[in-house]
């Protein structure tokens, strides 16, 4: 359930702190939580949920996370602990000297952290599979073993499951926002610079972004608080007159027939309900793929973290991680710095291109989730891989902020409406993502 629910139960005495995280803890270890952690907190969250409990008996008003079951991706650092990243390479790695940023903040509000969340090998693709720690299934089939989403696959599933009211994750070209659609939550990828990064394992460090998925927009913004220091100062806003634009380049392109349904219908609802929206041509969302061609900003970057590591222990890596790894190894200095440059004048021609609008609009990925096995040929991985981080990329490429928003009915596969806008837009954006929620749920 989403906080303020579970808030007002404790509230009323129907269940303590303590039994919510022990159900979680126990729940951690049933089979349909399989593979979803690498690490678990059991006594540290329990004595974060007791301490919750005392401190409401003696009347103390308790932050919003205080007590609660947070889980934390496996690329952050916890004190004292390797930071795997969900690989074994690391192994034998000196320990971290500190928690991170966004999870020493978290403790600071009394969340008890669970564990740590498997994810794919370094951040470095959006299917969620990892051949070390195993794949954790999404939840929303129990027929087909389908993939959760990636790479911040585990933090989805704890969430999915119940297991915990926030996953903290990462976005590096759409880490939060793709597992969020694909399981049914919603995700927020704020502005790149909104939170540290002071301790998260680095994939690409022009793209990377700290950042959680929850059950609700309000959620999302309780978390966004605790981990940036300070709230976004959201101003609730009416879903009419919102001015929303469809770009019809590049981000429909090969879209299944289920996800242009829900959209279709999300859209609908909303133009309903007094939003008005508008299709654009945003052309400029073609030019990404010949402004990355000289390797890709996350090739390049990860290479450079990853360089010694490569040369050391290969065949410990993941193939499929490695071989993009390569794609970065030989691109040069002046080939790095034009990218660059030509990523910010792009940046400036889309952000005058948005001006008027609220909000972009369109699916956050273009397909439901793939079964798992269908995955198993590196060609279809791949392909799925690229159709999963295209639309998302887009906005991480754009450093602008986004949520993911599921506008999928009962019983059929989760999909997600993807809301965007430019740099340091975070709070309107958010009061946007407010409105649009109330409107599809009460669809």
């Amino acid at each position: 359930m989403d906080i303020a629910t579970l808030r007002g139960r404790i509230a009323r005495g129907e269940v303590s702190h303590e039994a919510v995280v022990a159900r979680a803890l126990e729940d951690s270890e049933a089979p349909a939580a399989l593979h979803v952690f690498t690490k678990r907190y059991a006594q540290a969250a329990l004595a974060a949920a007791r301490h919750a409990d005392a401190a409401q008996r003696a009347g103390v008003v308790l932050p919003a996370l205080a007590g609660l079951p947070v889980t934390v991706k496996d690329l952050y650092d916890v004190a004292g602990e390797t930071t795997m990243a969900g690989s074994v390479v690391c192994e034998g790695e000196p320990v971290a000297a500190a928690d991170a940023v966004a999870v020493a903040r978290l403790r600071s509000t009394g969340a008890a952290i669970i564990g740590k969340t498997n994810m794919t090998e370094f951040a470095f693709s959006g299917v969620g599979i990892n051949p070390h720690h195993g794949t954790p299934r999404n939840p929303a089939d129990a027929a087909v073993a389908r993939i959760p989403g990636g790479s911040s696959s585990g933090a989805a599933v704890s969430v999915a499951l119940g297991l915990a009211v926030a996953g903290l994750g990462s976005d590096t070209g759409g880490s939060i926002r793709i597992p969020a659609a694909l399981c049914g939550l919603v995700g927020f990828k704020s502005t790149q610079g909104r939170v540290p990064r002071a301790g998260a394992f680095e994939l690409a460090r022009s793209l990377d972004t700290v950042c959680a998925m929850t059950r609700s927009v309000a959620d999302c913004l309780v978390v966004d608080a605790a981990i940036a220091g300070t709230p976004l100062p959201v101003r609730r806003r009416p879903l009419q007159g919102l001015r929303l634009a469809v770009p019809r380049t590049l981000m429909f392109d090969g879209i299944e027939p289920a996800v242009a349904q829900a959209f279709d219908r999300a859209v609908s609802a909303l133009s309903a309900a007094g939003a008005i929206v508008a299709d654009v041509t945003l052309s400029e969302l073609a030019e990404i793929a010949g402004i990355n061609a000289p390797g890709g900003f996350s090739p390049v970057e990860a290479s450079a973290v990853h360089r010694a590591r490569i040369g050391a222990q290969r065949e410990r890596f993941d193939p499929r991680v490695a071989a993009r790894v390569d794609l970065g190894m030989s691109v040069g200095a002046a080939d790095y710095i034009l990218m660059q440059d030509h990523r910010r004048e792009w940046i400036g021609r889309v952000e005058a291109a948005l001006e008027g609008f609220d909000a972009l609009l369109c699916p956050t990925v273009p397909i439901v989730a793939p079964a798992i096995d269908a995955l198993a040929a590196d060609a279809e991985f791949f392909k799925a891989n690229g159709l999963l981080l295209r639309n998302t990329f887009a906005i991480n490429f754009l450093d602008g902020c986004a949520f993911s928003l599921p506008c999928h009915r009962a019983g059929e596969l989760p999909v997600g409406l993807m809301l965007s806008s430019v740099c340091g837009d975070d709070a309107r954006l958010a009061a946007v993502a407010l409105a649009v929620e109330e409107t599809l749920g009460a669809c």
